[in-house]
């Protein structure tokens, strides 16, 4: 009898342990970047913006906002390298009204930022992925999840093209936070995706850079 009861006093604890695991489980899901994106999708596009002189500059961060007031915003902030890297980083915010103009006001300090149609962004950082990984650049870990935030945007609903690298060749200017090493594995990596043994160095925007 005390055998049975405590078997059964186990076979309890087991299923409350299991019930507990599985709530924890989806409390993670939910709070997981990929639920926060996708909820957030399901609010109004309040803005989009793409810097005016990005394929002058070769370099710039495309914003999408959501919201279903403009007072409390889900962002989607893309860092896209238009002559070489594609989606350099991306990330995702939930910001107050004022916090999103603090953050528009540093991008405006550099170059001014446009309006746009969400389909001509989505179509624009799509395409930038899609030439950087054809070559040996793939986008930033996050981009996949976080560009789910164009929801039911199609990108194809843009007639947009748009001409990549710099004169139309792929042309890499180091960041100020990469190493030596990232540089040079990079430079290499782009070589051997183009099938060129030697790159040439010149010098652009202050820094030095690799040209095919």
């Amino acid at each position: 009898m005390a055998s049975n009861m405590a078997l059964k006093r186990a076979a309890k604890a087991n299923r409350r342990k299991a019930v507990v695991a599985e709530k924890r489980k989806l409390e993670l899901l939910n709070d997981s970047l990929t639920a926060q994106v996708l909820r957030a999708a399901q609010a109004p596009i309040q803005h989009c913006l793409v810097p005016e002189t990005l394929f002058d500059n070769g370099i710039g961060t495309v914003v999408l906002a959501r919201g279903n007031s403009t007072y409390h915003l889900a962002v989607g902030v893309f860092l896209v390298d238009t002559w070489c890297l594609g989606i350099k980083d991306s990330f995702f915010r939930s910001i107050d009204a004022e916090s999103f103009e603090m953050v528009i006001a540093s991008l405006e300090c550099t170059t001014p930022m446009g309006s746009v149609d969400p389909s001509y962004a989505r179509k624009l950082l799509r395409d930038a992925a899609d030439w950087a990984a054809s070559i040996g650049f793939a986008a930033h870990r996050d981009f996949a999840v976080i560009e789910r935030l164009f929801g039911d945007v199609r990108a194809d609903a843009s007639d947009a093209t748009f001409q990549f690298g710099r004169e139309g060749k792929p042309f890499h200017v180091p960041g100020p936070k990469e190493s030596p090493t990232q540089v040079r594995l990079r430079f290499e990596a782009l070589g051997h995706a183009l099938g060129v043994e030697k790159l040439e160095s010149a010098d652009s925007h202050g820094g030095s850079a690799a040209e095919l």
